[in-house]
């Protein structure tokens, strides 16, 4: 049997834009997406601490250091500036595996960067 865990999480980071225009994804600093092992074109939920807001979208880097996360299409409408949000991963493996397993969990500051 396998079953979904969380691979990896990061911890409230503020949302610093919203591009309504762009494609579709989410922008997520690159040093952010590197700690908390997720890589380009992962699917990424988003839970909005603001407004209850959950959805699912794919990531996609951006520059280092720049703290930057930005809803990019559709999502765009379901954040404003300066919400608070969570990102997770999920990953599939079998029970046993699970057990074992050790998210990567990323708290970063109040500028989202890594502490």
């Amino acid at each position: 049997m396998q079953i979904h865990v969380v691979k990896s999480k990061i911890h409230r980071v503020k949302v610093t834009g919203a591009d309504l225009n762009y494609i579709g994804s989410i922008t997520i600093d690159e040093d952010l997406m590197d700690a908390a092992n997720i890589i380009e074109g992962e699917k990424v939920q988003i839970v909005n601490n603001n407004n209850g807001e959950r959805l699912e979208t794919y990531a996609i880097p951006g520059p280092r250091n720049s703290g930057e996360i930005t809803l990019n299409g559709a999502a765009a409408r379901k954040v404003a500036k300066d919400d608070i949000l969570i990102l997770i991963t999920y990953a599939m493996m079998s029970v046993n595996e699970a057990k074992e397993f050790k998210p990567a969990l990323v708290f970063p500051n109040e500028n989202n960067l890594l502490k």
